[in-house]
């Protein structure tokens, strides 16, 4: 399990502009982002270098934030990888609540950031499948 911060944002122009600002203002680095927006508000999640920190500094600014788990899942870097991923997850009846990827240089693996309706079954579905997570250490996480 990572740690993943969820912030709550009006949409509005230069909202994400003030969040990336806090954090690179506290010295915090964002490894993975997502933007999911409706018309009134949007909710930019991250996984960040620092997320206590993080949450601290930006509940100064009077964000709302949020604190959950998510899973950070390797996906063979070829052409079928997610797919691969996708379908035993599927296959095991799991449901995404939502999912994006995270770039890391110097692997051969892609990273997908999952959001499991239930993950409890998650490392063995991986395991029977010759999968694996990533831990938080591994992406330069807190």
């Amino acid at each position: 399990m990572v740690k993943q911060l969820s912030v709550f944002i009006q949409n509005k122009s230069g909202k994400i502009a003030s969040v990336t600002r806090t954090l690179y203002e506290n010295g915090i680095d964002i490894r993975a982002l997502s933007v999911a927006d409706t018309t009134d508000f949007g909710i930019l999640r991250m996984l960040v270098s620092d997320v206590n920190k993080a949450k601290e500094a930006l509940a100064k600014e009077n964000c709302i934030v949020s604190i959950n788990d998510v899973d950070v899942v390797a996906v063979p870097d070829k052409p079928g990888g997610l797919a691969q991923v996708l379908q035993a997850l599927s296959d095991a009846n799991i449901d995404i609540e939502y999912m994006y990827s995270l770039i890391d240089r110097g692997t051969d693996d892609a990273y997908m950031v999952f959001r499991l309706a239930d993950g409890a079954e998650l490392l063995d579905v991986l395991e029977a499948n010759g999968l694996k997570t990533v831990p938080a250490q591994k992406l330069g996480l807190n």
